[in-house]
């Protein structure tokens, strides 16, 4: 039950993403730079992964190639047109090249082969003129000036866009012929690039055809046993001692004491070196016996003397038969009569060996531009000092050649002129039409450096950049050595998410509030007074803020110790509880009466301070057995003084009044009571 239900929303996720994808395809809107979803790039790289396995078990560039059209297909920011240098839009008619697969506008490319041919021929006056590719400059033929926007296999004429095909493709499959040519055809669905190497199976030896027919990938044939070559090599004698390799073996590496063709000089050579010739001239005896053979080194006979047989005078008009190979052959005499270099006079000169001189008659000779005439020596060729008037093939600069004959050289300065990208100048040499676009490239990066997109020159400001994984690593603006961890952006990082954590000043714990050096603030500008008033404007400013108060909980016991509080610690501070002080005064008698408060000058939390009020009770203490007296003194610690009040009493016999210190009487035991009660005279009782 839960495989049903994690598939069904698993399909629900990907037919909303179909959903989104076919509406932003319907509204025209560009493709991103690069895939959407972490999903998409993996589900796209294992088809990629399939697509590899099932053309052969290693990589292979051509497959590369062809992915990475499809890819730049489905990319707006990938296709460019490198004549407008503006995006192809996938519903955009285009014309791609043969050679390099790159898009043009359709367009742009008639616009710029019209152009091209309208120059060349004002120029060459040929009506069979040719065209260039702007991008890799292969040579095109009149003939092949695009008149129809068709699909990549040339099947379907202005094929209709569809949001489930690939862009300027017809969806149907291919079928060209692959290169190199094998008899097969491609089995993909139309698609730009190149096709990828041919798939099928086929039958094949190994390179050295030493082991039996092995099926293989039609587009990877070849393929190497393992076993040594043992073909025989090109002299004749050895094997090659190669691994089963393709194409020809090397040429044979061993060495051989070998003779020179004319046997002179013997040296070590390499096998292969068939015709081993020195440097030194032949030297043999010729057939006359006289004369040396002075030919270099050379194999068979040497030949006959070349002064032997009918020899002629220099002039060439007396011959000699039997005249002697060791004797030269005499002058005749005669006027020499050869045509001198000018090809118009003859040499005056008798019967001479060696070269004519120059002519040097003196003739009425025109200048190359046929503007003027002198009379020179005719060995001397006559260039006047008018200067050409006419255009270079450039159109753009004149001649300005000395005594130029028509044929003006091509202009040798550079074009100069600015490309389509605005970035970059044109050195080819001065030219018609235009130029041929920018051939830089430039690399779009995100903000890190670390991911980057190749567009073409004058694309990067138009090209969004990169989308990039990595974290950011711009360095920390507060006091935090690090920041938390994020992607890759551009503009300012966010503010700093984690605890300060630096020591307060006014008490010993730490700041708990978000880091606050480096955060953006609201700033109030006064404006400059108007008319109608003040206005006031805001603005967000970055400012390093000060820590704020202390809010660690913090124990706090008011004045008298008697309860406790918690405060925050910066507003931590002794307080009044309400209750009596409650202290023992100095009489150790009474309690301090006073509300809650401060006490200073004592050690203990009983005894009073001098904050603390002042007995002014008399002593209440209890007097001794006996005294009724009260203690006349203020209250005190001590104990009271005697009493020195006086009792008045009767004696026995009740006749004398007798009087005693209170505490005397009442500290006296019974017998001592009596003698104090007794006057001292006869007693008158009867």
């Amino acid at each position: 039950m839960s495989n049903t239900k994690n598939a069904k929303q698993k399909f629900e996720e990907i037919a909303k993403t179909n959903q989104e994808n076919i509406r932003r395809l319907l509204s025209n809107e560009d493709y991103p730079s690069n895939l959407d979803t972490v999903d998409d790039r993996k589900f796209i790289e294992e088809v990629l992964n399939k697509t590899k396995n099932s053309f052969n078990a290693g990589s292979s560039d051509d497959l590369g190639r062809t992915y990475q059209y499809l890819i730049d297909s489905l990319s707006s920011d990938a296709n460019i047109c490198l004549i407008c240098i503006d995006i192809i839009q996938k519903t955009d008619a285009i014309w791609n090249c043969s050679c390099c697969y790159s898009p043009f506008h359709i367009v742009c490319i008639q616009k710029w082969i019209k152009d091209g041919i309208y120059q060349s021929s004002a120029i060459n006056n040929n009506e069979t003129n040719t065209w260039h590719c702007p991008k890799c400059r292969t040579e095109f033929d009149q003939k092949d000036t695009p008149k129809r926007y068709l699909c990549y296999c040339q099947k379907e004429i202005d094929p209709q866009f569809d949001p489930w095909l690939i862009p300027h493709s017809c969806g149907q499959t291919c079928g060209k012929r692959l290169v190199p040519e094998c008899g097969h055809i491609c089995l993909l669905l139309c698609h730009p690039g190149p096709c990828p190497p041919c798939p099928k199976q086929v039958n094949v030896r190994c390179y050295c055809n030493q082991s039996g027919p092995t099926a293989r990938r039609c587009g990877f044939k070849g393929w190497s046993c393992g076993k040594i070559c043992s073909k025989l090599l090109s002299c004749h004698q050895h094997r090659c001692e190669q691994v089963c390799h393709n194409g020809e073996c090397l040429p044979c590496q061993k060495t051989s004491v070998r003779a020179c063709l004319c046997g002179k000089t013997k040296a070590v050579r390499n096998c292969n070196e068939l015709n081993f010739q020195c440097d030194q001239p032949c030297n043999r005896l010729l057939n006359c016996q006289i004369h040396e053979c002075k030919r270099i080194c050379h194999k068979n006979e040497c030949g006959s003397c070349p002064r032997q047989g009918i020899r002629t005078c220099p002039c060439g008009k007396t011959k000699y038969e039997n005249l002697p190979c060791s004797e030269d052959v005499p002058t005749c005499g005669d006027t020499c009569d050869r045509k001198l270099d000018c090809g118009l006079h003859r040499c005056l000169h008798r019967c001479h060996t060696g070269y004519c001189e120059s002519c040097r008659q003196v003739t009425l000779k025109r200048c190359r531009c046929g503007l003027k005439e002198k009379l020179i020596p005719c060995c001397q060729e006559y260039l006047c000092e008018t200067k050409c008037t006419r255009m270079r093939s450039c159109g753009r600069h004149p001649c300005k050649r000395k005594c130029c004959d028509g044929n003006c050289p091509p202009c040798q300065t550079i074009c100069g002129r600015t490309l389509n990208c605005r970035n970059h100048k044109c050195l080819s040499e001065c030219h018609r039409g235009q130029c041929y676009p920018c051939t830089h490239k430039v690399d779009v990066t995100c903000a890190c450096g670390q991911t980057s997109v190749t567009v073409p020159c004058g694309c990067e400001k138009q090209t969004r950049k990169p989308r990039c994984n990595k974290l950011c690593l711009k360095p920390s603006d507060c006091h935090h050595t690090e920041r938390e961890p994020h992607l890759c952006h551009f503009n300012q990082c966010p503010d700093c998410k984690q605890q300060c954590n630096l020591p307060l000043k006014d008490c010993s714990h730490l700041c708990s509030a978000t880091c606050h050096d480096s955060v953006f603030v609201k700033e109030e500008i006064n404006s400059s007074n108007t008319p109608w008033g003040i206005k006031e404007k805001e603005k967000l400013v970055k400012k390093s803020l000060s820590c704020p108060p202390c809010q660690v909980p913090t124990t706090v016991f008011c004045f008298g110790q008697h309860t406790s509080q918690i405060f925050p610690c910066s507003s931590a501070r002794p307080f009044c509880c309400g209750q009596l002080c409650s202290r023992i005064l100095k009489c150790q008698n009474h309690l301090c009466n006073r509300p809650c408060h401060l006490v200073t000058g004592v050690s203990n939390q009983t005894d009073a301070g001098t904050e603390c009020v002042k007995c002014e009770e008399m002593c209440t203490k209890e007097r001794p057995l006996g005294c009724q007296h009260s203690c006349p003194l203020a209250c005190h610690p001590d104990k009271c003084p005697p009493c020195k009040q006086r009792l008045r009493m009767r004696c026995h016999c009740n006749t004398q009044v007798i009087y005693s210190d209170c505490h005397t009487f009442t500290n006296a035991i019974d017998e001592q009571k009596e003698k104090l009660k007794s006057c001292g005279k006869p007693c008158s009782k009867k």
